[in-house]
C-alpha cells in the first residue's frame, strides 16, 4: 500500500472540538432542535451540504448568510489555534520518505484547510489537498472516492482512506476502497463499528508505519 488519502478534521488536526461547537452554535442560536447523531450527520458533508441541512431542519437564513457564519465561527481557529493530532507530523514525514504517496480529501473548505495545514508544515508533505468543493459532491456520496482514485490514476482498490468518521468510512468501503479508521474523541462511541465495518483501525498514527511495513 503506498497510495493514502487522509481526512482533515479529526484525522490529521484535533479541530473537531472547534467544528462541533461551531455547528451547535449555530443550531442554538436559532433555537432549532436537532437529533443526538447530528454531529455523524454533518461531518462528511462539507459546509455547503451542512448549511442546505440547517436550512431543512428550520434556520431562517439563506445559505449564503448560514456560510458566512459558519466561516467567521471557525476561521480564527484553524488560522492560528488547532494542533496536528499526536504523532501526524512525524508519520507523515516517514511515510513520504520511504515513497508513499499522500493525499488529503475533507470536507473541509480550503479557506480553512490550506492555512491550517501550512501552519502546521503538513501541507508540502502531500501530492493533492482536495476539498469536496473540487469534486462538487461530499463524502456522503460514494463517487468522490471513485473520482479521487482517477485522479490519483488508481483504481479504487489501490489507495487506502483514513477517516474518524464512520458514515464516511462506510461509503468509502462502499466505493472499493481499502479503509482505516481514526481514533477520536468526538466518534468514540462509534470505535467498535469502526472496527468492524473498516479493513484497519488506528487509534494513534504511530501505529501506521508498522502496519504497512514502512
Amino acid at each position: 500500500m503506498n497510495i493514502f488519502l487522509f481526512d482533515f478534521d479529526g484525522t490529521l488536526v484535533n479541530s473537531m472540538p472547534t467544528y462541533v461547537s461551531s455547528m451547535l452554535r449555530i443550531l442554538d442560536e436559532n433555537e432549532v432542535a436537532y437529533t443526538e447523531n447530528i454531529v455523524k450527520i454533518i461531518t462528511p458533508l462539507g459546509l455547503n451540504k451542512t448549511a442546505d441541512y440547517f436550512i431543512s431542519l428550520g434556520i431562517p437564513k439563506t445559505k449564503d448568510e448560514l456560510l458566512q457564519i459558519m466561516g467567521e465561527y471557525m476561521l480564527d481557529a484553524y488560522l492560528y489555534r488547532i494542533p496536528a493530532k499526536p504523532h501526524v507530523v512525524e508519520t507523515l514525514h516517514q511515510l513520504k520518505a520511504s515513497g508513499a504517496k499522500l493525499n488529503v480529501l475533507t470536507a473541509s473548505p480550503h479557506v480553512t484547510l490550506d492555512p491550517c495545514l501550512k501552519r502546521l508544515q503538513m501541507y508540502d508533505l502531500f501530492e493533492n489537498v482536495w476539498s469536496c468543493e473540487d469534486f462538487s459532491t461530499t463524502k456522503a456520496d460514494p463517487e468522490i472516492y471513485k473520482m479521487a482514485a482517477e485522479r490519483l490514476g488508481a483504481s479504487v482498490e489501490e489507495v487506502l482512506f483514513l477517516d474518524d468518521n464512520l458514515n464516511a468510512d462506510k461509503t468509502a468501503k462502499a466505493a472499493g476502497m481499502l479503509v482505516c479508521g481514526v481514533y477520536d474523541d468526538s466518534s468514540k462511541d462509534d470505535t467498535e463499528e469502526m472496527k468492524q465495518v473498516t479493513d484497519y483501525y488506528i487509534y494513534d498514527f504511530s501505529e501506521l508505519p508498522g502496519m504497512f511495513g514502512y
